[in-house]
């Protein structure tokens, strides 16, 4: 079954779920993975969907009534790409300034690791005022990488940068 990653987005309220996801099943699409969230008022996210081949076209059309709600791209999904590499997971923890995702996207594409996902969110720090910067990134791995220069490069990135890294 062909897979499509559909890239959406509009002004938040609600019922916008519901209508992408009637859409969807109308033709025979399987919802299988999302990421979804309010972000300033907007609702983005990306959506992975198999459909049955001979409703592919179909469910394309079908996206477009739902212009005036959500703004849809359809991209053909691939099964190509680091699937068997192992995972690395890593928090970081520190006060907000910009740039911290800049050094880690770099450290990571650095050792050639390929994120598999990010998420951060800034907090108001807890008695000390101002603001947390919070992120979770999952990343593989190639095979052949050399896990002890990552880590190393990645401890010595938080030093620099004073935020606080887990690996694991």
């Amino acid at each position: 079954m062909p897979m499509l990653v559909l890239t959406l987005i509009g002004d938040d309220r609600a019922g916008l779920v519901a209508a992408l996801a009637e859409v969807v099943s109308a033709h025979g699409g399987n919802w299988e993975r999302s990421e979804l969230a309010e972000l300033a008022g907007t609702f983005a996210g990306i959506v992975e969907v198999s459909v049955p081949a001979d409703r592919e076209q179909a469910l394309n059309a079908a996206l477009h009534s739902l212009d005036g709600l959500l703004k849809i791209t359809a991209h053909t999904g691939t099964t190509q790409g680091p699937g068997d590499w192992p995972m690395l997971s890593l928090t970081v923890i520190g006060n907000d300034r910009p740039g911290i995702v800049r050094e880690i996207s770099a450290a990571l594409n650095r050792h050639q690791l390929n994120i598999e996902h990010l998420s951060s969110k800034t907090v108001d720090a807890p008695m000390a005022g101002g603001k947390l910067f919070e992120a979770t990134v999952v990343a593989r791995v190639p095979a052949d990488a050399d896990t002890a220069a990552i880590r190393a490069d990645l401890e010595d990135l938080a030093a620099e940068i004073q935020v606080d890294l887990h690996l694991s």
